[in-house]
């Protein structure tokens, strides 16, 4: 009986022709199962480029493993589907010769090629995205194995989709993994109402922020917490460790989850960044790809970064609660791509510090979300 395999391929570019990577999975077309897992940074190069690379590393890894297997190819990128379907022309110059290597791994026929969503490419988006972030920092990585960083992820090239894909009135499937947002406690800087990102100073804890961060440990207890991850920050570490000392857990710092790079704005107030960039701050609240004064980070790349964040979390936990601690731009990120809400709906939410938030994430697809900046435990004090 001929053996069945299913590759999923993924490429990505960042600027398009940009720094470029690519991811492939082969599993059994039987049982789902992993099979290979392939990945690889590859210099400057176009989206399309990198997708095709990552069309001919999956097909070579299913070839070491079957040459005389029947494969089916599931990609997000429509053109490569098409072209290698035979349903389009191939008129660019770089992509001929990719797309002739990739025929000739397998005999005729022996390869179908199928377009999905996006969010149902996720395995090898991931891994293209590794790659990529390896690459960045010079170093070789392979799937498996841990990075210098391993916690960072640099966003793929568009806006993440929400984690839903299902809709209607039914029930979710499966055992859901649980992430319970929690943003930090209180510094100085939230106080004082002040612009606190990735880019500027990094504040700890007031003594407020420790005793919130304490409340907010005493809270969580018992509900089954599987893990803990954080954003690298200083708030969010010393939050984490409160609640992760209390809890008998080990903090995995996630690179993904941390806040915004708000450039030149970094600590200043509202009224300040008005009165001083008052063009700059029109844009950044229109449009989600506006960018702080200084080389700050737009809304839409924190969104694909988190976003990669939280799938990585999401495979890595399945089926478990995790507590992610982190910033008010991740959390209402992460709401929001659950929701389904455009950019804007981030401006409608308020957001304590110390307070709770909670998703819940399917095996079908569905996120549910479950509450929004719960602050009842920070009228406990701890014991």
């Amino acid at each position: 009986m001929t053996r069945e395999l299913v590759i999923e391929a993924d490429g990505g570019s960042r600027g398009n022709p940009g720094p470029a990577g690519y991811g492939a999975v082969v599993r059994d077309a039987g049982n789902g199962q992993v099979l290979a897992e392939t990945a690889a940074y590859i210099g400057r190069a176009t989206n399309n480029v990198a997708e095709y690379r990552g069309l001919i590393a999956g097909l070579r890894a299913a070839h070491a493993l079957a040459p005389d297997a029947a494969v089916r190819v599931r990609m997000d990128s429509k053109l490569v589907v098409e072209q290698m379907s035979g349903r389009w022309r191939i008129k660019h110059p770089d992509m001929k010769p990719l797309a002739m290597e990739a025929q000739k791994i397998y005999p005729p026929g022996a390869v179908r090629f199928e377009w999905i969503p996006r969010e149902r490419n996720k395995h090898a988006d991931r891994l293209a995205n590794e790659a990529m972030d390896a690459g960045r920092r010079g170093e070789e990585w392979r799937p498996g194995e841990p990075s210098a960083a391993e916690a960072t992820a640099e966003p793929p090239s568009q806006e993440p989709d929400a984690a839903s894909t299902t809709r209607g009135w039914g029930p979710s499937t499966g055992t859901p993994t649980t992430l319970l947002l929690l943003r930090h406690g209180e510094t100085a800087f939230t106080a004082e109402k002040r612009f606190s990102g990735s880019g500027g100073p990094d504040p700890e804890l007031t003594d407020i922020g420790h005793a919130q961060a304490a409340s907010a440990a005493a809270a969580l207890e018992g509900v089954g917490l599987g893990a803990v991850v954080t954003s690298p920050l200083r708030r969010c570490r010393q939050t984490a460790a409160a609640v992760a000392e209390r809890l008998g857990l080990d903090v995995r710092v996630e690179e993904g989850l941390r806040e915004t790079d708000f450039g030149a704005w970094e600590g200043l107030t509202f009224e300040e960044v008005r009165q001083r960039h008052p063009e700059e701050l029109r844009a950044w609240l229109d449009s989600a790809d506006a960018h702080p004064t200084g080389g700050g980070e737009s809304f839409a790349t924190v969104a694909r970064r988190v976003a990669v964040a939280r799938d990585k979390t999401l495979a890595r936990y399945a089926g478990r609660t995790v507590l992610a601690v982190t910033h008010v731009t991740p959390v209402k990120t992460l709401l929001r791509l659950a929701l389904g809400a455009p950019p804007a709906a981030m401006f409608r939410m308020e957001l304590s510090p110390a307070a709770l938030s909670e998703i819940g994430y399917y095996p079908d697809g569905n996120a549910t979300v479950r509450r929004f900046n719960d602050t009842a435990h920070l009228g406990v004090t701890p014991r």
